[in-house]
């Protein structure tokens, strides 16, 4: 019974393929094991030899009892194994005739076995010990030939030949049976596929079937919806049909949420470019927002870039679509303050671009634990806080997708508490010349602050006659309403065959058709339409008012034949539109144009600010001289030096002269403090108002009281802020500042500038020699005894960065002037490896008589094109006092 279990098991899919390798080698090493017993008896093998087989036959078969029936195949398999490797071999080895007996061949099938059955580290050791094991059997019968059990030529013949037979057979069983189980588990794959595949296509099909059902009916209320809001109605029947119409919009808006989402994790979203106009898509979508943001008390602005094109070649649809959910989150999440739409323009090779789209707002932000989140699908971030607030989690993480279908780009930075900012980057074609940015946009924004929107009608044309086929009452209804103040002359039809009879005997201008209908659809509609003999309507325009959305219906429809494409629910002006573009000019008057829409002056307007692509930023503790912090544009983030006194701004309410001063007096203690996460927060959040990018220089992490780790910190809640650590002390802090602020000028990318930045790390080098330990000691990073030593003996102590920390170079003894000179003919002793563009030459407490001296020394030394004197930060000299300068430079 247990061997017919053993049996199934072997066929048996659903256990894991090391269990059934197990099973097949237990049955055939059994066997196997069980024969060579047999032949071993009958060729006249050693005793030894024939029970070191029985006792293996048992213990296996043991083993591989417990193995199956307690599932332990993993440890039970790597029992097997060691048995096999240190024992069943060594001795039949030394009692089966050694090299000239079956055992190096069976030494292959241990190693087979091994390598096929164990997984994980215990495959490796084992692996290992088996060709130690072979080793030392071949070293004792090379050395120790007396040990070995030898047998005569005809027994060697016989058991080489047996054992050759039943390896070959033995490994050709597990290869087969290997190639088996590989072959099964490709047909499960593929199987699972297909599952896969069919479920996406029920989903897809469902998902497009919900769509288009719901919108019918959707269709009807934000229709008739219209309708109840062109009528004289009070204030709070206005409000009521607001929110309904509000609540209808939302509604869609998920929908389209839902069905984008399934297209995209289909594979089947597809973009529709075209030629489209970006001032008008602006206009559009500042009309939508702005009277929101006024509704709940916020600002609107926009900051368009003058050099704007007008006419591009792009998505219009689906960026509009990444636009309307940014900026409807950012309204959404804003409950004071206001929210900023920034369209800045790069131009690339040719008529190629860069559109870059920036939404800001002054709302509850994102928790940095959050940010990682943001992008995915019916995830909400920070539910508990925002459970108030509508919405499925689906918007962003469509924007995602959108973003890198157009291979654009999105980053988020956000300072929890303070506000968001997103940042979109699309690729655009150029088509035109003109600038979207020169143009005066004006907000066509009906009404004020109250419920009601007045329509305006914009044209009669009671000449015109059009015809609506819809299966659906309520959608013909909606349509007829719309039309109803234009006087256009309206027919309708409620199936394709009774269109059909409409237009043997009448002409209609222009044909709204739904295109899923009973029998026969619109699209068979129109072609019999356009093919019918005697029909009055094979010219005529003909549009599709279809509840199937999708950027690639317009062109699919297109295709069909159909002259234009109106997704339900549609409204009033968009009907209007349309037949103002398709009906015949003379029977369209005009009584309303758009020169005497009352247009409200745009608020949100502002003076352009084109930001920078990439600002360099620092810390104060950093020796860059003011009037280069000037040229460079270089931010800065002071540092506090806390005294006995209070706490003050490095460099603004405290400099290191001053503080030199102070610390002379032995009592006086003062420590460098660098800012908290929370300010390097708020000033990478202000330099973002400025800038895309941001490259902050910072001092090495490994200094006492470095800001670096805060700043690495605070850039987790940024996606373009960089934190360079440079590995060096203030002076080569301010020297890889610079040469930041030159890479910048070259144009580099913020990612090309980090790059160069960290690979040149080395190349700086940055040393001081110090007058005195005292004031280390004092800062606590050398031991007072030492610095009792130090100054007995004249001790002069060059300190240089190494990895990042601080370094101990060379010690030079005597008076101070002598260590100066020692100190400067060390470091330049190799001018032609130094590259002598700039010196910076960072001091603490020197009068101008030592200045000349250092400067004279290092002219005999080599020459520089330019030498800087720069005095070093509050915070260099609390820890090294005067008498300390330092060289940096750069090698070649």
């Amino acid at each position: 019974m247990r061997f017919k279990k053993w049996i199934s098991g072997l066929f048996d899919q659903n256990k894991d393929a090391q269990e059934r390798m197990l099973i097949l080698l237990t049955l055939v090493a059994m066997s196997a094991l069980f024969v060579i017993m047999i032949v071993g008896i009958v060729i006249g093998e050693s005793t030894e030899d024939i029970v070191t087989m029985g006792i293996a036959f048992v213990v296996f078969g043991i083993i591989a009892y417990v193995a199956f029936h307690y599932n332990k195949v993993q440890l039970c398999a790597t029992i097997v194994a060691a048995l096999l490797i240190f024992i069943v071999m060594p001795v039949t080895f030394i009692t089966g005739g050694g090299i000239n007996g079956g055992s190096p061949i069976w030494f292959i099938f241990c190693t087979v076995f091994t390598c096929m059955i164990i997984t994980g580290r215990r495959r490796w050791f084992l692996m290992g010990a088996n060709i130690i094991v072979i080793i030392i059997c071949y070293f004792i019968q090379y050395l120790h030939p007396e040990m070995i059990t030898m047998h005569d030529e005809e027994m060697v013949f016989q058991d080489s030949l047996i054992s050759v037979i039943l390896v070959c057979t033995l490994v050709c069983f597990l290869i087969e049976f290997e190639v088996r189980i590989l072959r099964e588990a490709y047909h499960r794959s593929e199987e699972q596929l297909r599952e896969i595949d069919d479920l996406n296509k029920s989903q897809n099909s469902f998902f497009s079937s919900m769509s288009h059902e719901i919108r019918t009916p959707i269709n009807t209320i934000i229709g008739l919806n219209e309708m109840i809001l062109r009528e004289d109605i009070s204030e709070e029947v206005a409000e009521d049909a607001n929110n309904v119409r509000s609540a209808s919009k939302m509604l869609l808006h998920l929908i389209n949420d839902i069905l984008d989402m399934s297209k995209i994790e289909s594979g089947k979203m597809e973009l529709a470019p075209v030629n489209y106009n970006i001032g008008d898509m602006i206009s559009e979508i500042v009309g939508m927002f702005w009277m929101r943001a006024k509704e709940k008390g916020l600002s609107f602005h926009t900051d368009i870039d003058p050099n704007l094109p007008t006419d591009l070649y792009g998505d219009e649809v689906r960026i509009k679509q990444i636009l309307i959910n940014i900026l409807n989150n950012a309204i959404k999440y804003t409950s004071e303050g206001s929210v900023t739409l920034s369209i800045q323009f790069r131009q690339g090779k040719e008529k190629q671009g860069i559109v870059t789209f920036t939404v800001t707002d002054t709302g509850i932000g994102i928790k940095k634990e959050s940010i990682p989140y943001l992008f995915t699908a019916f995830k909400r971030v920070d539910e508990t806080e925002n459970r108030y607030i509508e919405g499925t989690g689906l918007g962003l993480a469509i924007v995602k997708q959108l973003v890198e279908l157009m291979g654009g780009n999105i980053t988020v930075n956000s300072v929890y508490t303070k506000g968001s900012t997103f940042i979109i980057d699309i690729p655009q074609v150029v088509v035109g010349d003109s600038l979207a940015g020169e143009r005066t946009y004006s907000s066509e924004i009906k009404g004020s602050m109250s419920h009601r929107s007045e329509y305006v009608k914009r044209f009669d044309a009671p000449d015109a006659k059009v015809l609506v086929v819809d299966d659906n009452a309520s959608n013909l209804l909606v349509v007829t309403k719309l039309l109803r103040d234009t006087k256009i002359q309206i027919d309708t039809a409620d199936s394709g065959a009774a269109a059909l009879e409409k237009t043997i005997s009448k002409e209609y201008h222009l044909i709204f058709m739904d295109h899923m209908m009973p029998e026969m659809d619109g699209i068979e509609c129109l072609h019999r339409i356009k093919n019918q003999v005697g029909g009055m309507c094979r010219a005529s325009k003909v549009v599709a008012l279809t509840a199937n959305a999708g950027s690639d219906n317009k062109a699919f429809y297109s295709s069909e034949g159909f002259d234009g494409y109106l997704v339900k629910p549609t409204s009033g002006e968009a009907l209007e539109n349309e037949c103002l573009r398709l009906l015949p000019k003379d029977l369209v008057h005009l009584v309303y144009s758009d020169d005497k829409i009352v247009e409200e002056s745009m608020s949100w307007l502002n003076e352009h600010e084109r930001k920078v692509e990439v600002i360099i930023s620092t810390d104060s503790v950093a020796d860059i001289s003011p009037d280069l912090i000037e040229k460079y544009r270089i931010a800065v983030i002071p540092h506090k030096i806390r005294t006995n006194e209070g706490v003050f701004t490095d460099g603004v309410e405290i400099e290191s002269q001053g503080l030199v001063s102070y610390m002379e007096n032995g009592d006086n203690v003062a420590r460098n403090v660098a800012p908290s996460v929370e300010e390097y927060e708020a000033f990478f959040a202000g330099l973002l108002s400025h800038a895309h990018n941001i490259i902050h220089v910072s001092i090495s992490k490994d200094v006492n009281d470095s800001g670096c780790p805060m700043a690495v910190e605070a850039a987790e809640a940024f996606d373009n802020v960089t934190v360079v650590d440079t590995g060096h002390l203030s002076s080569g802090q301010g020297l890889m500042a610079l040469e930041a602020c030159r890479l910048v000028r070259e144009g580099l990318s913020a990612d090309m500038i980090k790059t160069t930045l960290e690979n040149e790390r080395t190349s700086f080098s940055t040393s001081f020699v110090v007058s005195s330990l005292k004031y280390m000691t004092r800062a606590g990073q050398v031991d007072n005894w030492i610095n009792v030593i130090s100054n007995a003996i004249l001790m002069r102590p060059v300190l240089r960065m190494k990895k990042g920390r601080i370094r101990v170079g060379r010690i030079f003894f005597g008076s101070q002037e002598n260590s100066w000179i020692h100190y400067i003919d060390r470091e330049l002793r190799f001018p032609q490896s130094i590259d002598n563009r700039l010196l910076f030459v960072t001091y603490v407490g020197m009068s101008q008589k030592d200045l000349n001296l250092i400067e004279k020394e290092i002219n005999k030394k080599m020459k520089f094109d330019r030498i800087i004197f720069q005095k070093a930060s509050p915070v260099i000299a609390l820890n090294c006092g005067p008498g300390t300068f330092g060289l940096l430079y750069r090698r070649k």
